[in-house]
């Protein structure tokens, strides 16, 4: 399918979306779309015919455990809500823990890279294989910026995308923004990468902007396209006419113009590339796909303790697992801190405004003693009652809106001292 020109539609931008010209298809976050009511925004654009593709970002089809039946079901009624013709997620983990290593489970509020292994492919093949006979339309799936990489890595980027669109006829949803993102994190070259993946099994292709600091590249979706993202897209499509580009903004959203600017420069950018004009096939996925084998528990397990282990030193104080650079490790911990600081000031922005310039280091110190283990929405309410069960914030008025802000939305009384107590006594007994 030929999807064309598109931009990333978030709340935000959604009247610069609605008229930006030449926009032939928008890409939507499945999560932020509820069933029983469509934003009049996406409703208008679906009446004009603009495609619209959900975009999940929570499954977590590279972690240990088989999908979540209720995640891909409401993924799946996102797709039939919008008529799309395909899904797209991540190659990626988000949250970690659980019965097969008996700890709590651990919400990384982020996507998280999966080992190039072939215990790590077993299991993604396994998880794609589920949650492609539960939706009801093709699924896409994107490959990830990265700050850190996995020790003994068996697989480069480009062989273990192949092997999964060999085995799973997966599509692929190429963002090259984090192509150059893994350049120079992890000084994996782009064009190697496009040399060996299956150019003919992309369904679409991102673009976004970053920013780079003490020579990490932050794949911030918050700045402009830079000219080396450019670079990688001519790169592609040199080698594939792409059937759809979507250009990602998240975040510090600039005025329409820009927006517009940058829409052309991607589309300069497709017309000046030579090559790609004859696009392949796309592969068709097998009956019954080559290495479809069901991978051991114990793989399974194997991989379970190791995403944990390196879920636990990011975002609950764990020790640093063997192999990992600490350095950077520090780094991708302090902007999964962040994001979860700015992500919990948009779903709640009652708590900024009440606690004003010490939000961000009272949450990040929050952050720091207490790993995510619900949704963001919780996290809120979570940070709101540790902030109350302090005595906090001193002043007394801001502490009186805190505590009306918590009542209204826990339904219940700030727990006292007693209860703070009892609950750390069970946390005790709970991790022996």
């Amino acid at each position: 399918m030929k999807l064309g020109i598109g931009i990333g539609w978030r709340p935000e931008i959604a009247e610069a979306v609605e008229a930006l010209p030449g926009i032939d298809w928008v890409e939507a976050v499945a999560e932020n779309i509820y069933t029983g009511h469509l934003p009049d925004s996406l409703a208008r654009l679906r009446e004009r015919g603009v495609t619209v593709v959900p975009h999940g970002v929570s499954l977590g089809l590279g972690g240990a455990d088989r999908p979540d039946q209720g995640r891909l079901a409401d993924l799946g009624a996102r797709a039939e809500l919008l008529s799309a013709p395909l899904v797209t997620e991540h190659i990626a983990f988000v949250r970690a823990g659980g019965p097969r290593v008996s700890s709590p489970v651990l919400e990384a509020g982020h996507l998280l890279p999966v080992p190039r292994t072939r215990d790590a492919l077993d299991v993604l093949c396994e998880n794609v294989r589920i949650a492609q006979d539960s939706l009801p339309v093709p699924l896409a799936l994107e490959n990830i910026a990265a700050l850190i990489s996995w020790p003994g890595e068996e697989l480069t980027e480009g062989q273990f995308l192949a092997e999964l669109v060999e085995r799973t006829g997966v599509r692929l949803l190429i963002d090259v923004a984090n192509l150059h993102t893994n350049h120079v994190n992890l000084g994996e070259d782009p064009a190697t990468a496009l040399d060996e993946l299956p150019v003919e099994a992309i369904a679409y292709v991102h673009v976004a902007g970053g920013v780079e600091r003490d020579g990490v590249w932050h794949d911030t979706h918050a700045h402009p396209v830079t000219g080396p993202v450019l670079d990688v897209l001519a790169e592609l499509r040199s080698r594939v006419d792409p059937p759809g580009v979507l250009l990602e903004r998240d975040d510090d959203f600039p005025p329409a113009a820009e927006l517009a600017g940058e829409l052309d420069m991607i589309r300069a950018t497709l017309g000046g590339a030579s090559g790609g004009a004859e696009r392949p096939a796309p592969r068709v996925r097998p009956s019954a796909p080559a290495g479809a084998s069901t991978p051991a528990d114990a793989t399974r397990d194997r991989l379970a303790a190791a995403q944990t282990a390196l879920l636990s030193a990011l975002v609950a104080g764990g020790p640093a697992p063997q192999g990992f650079d600490r350095e950077r490790l520090g780094v991708q911990s302090r902007a999964l801190a962040a994001k979860r600081a700015g992500v919990v000031a948009k779903v709640a922005p009652e708590l900024p405004e009440i606690l004003g310039s010490g939000y961000r280091d009272a949450f990040l110190s929050y952050a720091g003693a207490r790993p995510m283990s619900g949704g963001y929405r919780r996290d809120a309410l979570d940070f709101a009652e540790q902030l109350l069960i302090a005595g906090r914030p001193a002043d007394a008025a801001a502490r009186r809106r805190l505590t009306h802000w918590w009542q209204d939305r826990a339904g219940a009384h700030p727990p006292r001292r007693t209860t703070r107590l009892v609950r750390a006594a069970r946390a005790a007994l709970i991790g022996r």
